[in-house]
């Protein structure tokens, strides 16, 4: 089995999960430079669409994310990281998850969780 990076124009999305609660804590997307570095580092590497360079995820911040198990889809087309999420924070903005919004019964979005620090004091 080879992932198939082709088939997204060179990027695959990542799905990120706490390998100890099983908590989805981002999606993000790697190139295949991306995806041999986390395998070399096993430290989660992807590739930023805004900024179109490789991100070592942490490598800012401090919240790295040490690489557990990596699984692949059957389509061979999206990867799927089980990580140690070391400091706390998976989220640039300073949440644990990039899901920290949850959808109300009126369809608005509300935070669930608070951060756990606060990403002007990190990303100056």
């Amino acid at each position: 089995m080879k992932i198939d990076f082709e088939k997204g124009g060179g990027l695959v999305p990542v799905i990120v999960q706490d390998d100890a609660t099983g908590d989805v804590l981002m999606l993000a997307y790697m190139n295949e430079e991306a995806y041999k570095h986390t395998l070399k580092t096993r430290k989660a590497t992807y590739w930023s669409r805004s900024r179109q360079k490789l991100w070592i995820k942490g490598e800012t911040s401090g919240n790295f994310q040490e690489v557990k198990k990596i699984y692949i889809d059957c389509d061979e087309d999206a990867i799927l990281l089980k990580v140690h999420q070391i400091g706390g924070a998976a989220c640039h903005t300073g949440h644990r998850s990039c899901f920290y919004r949850e959808m109300d019964n009126n369809g608005t979005f509300k935070e669930i969780e608070p951060p756990v620090f606060n990403p002007k004091e990190v990303y100056k």
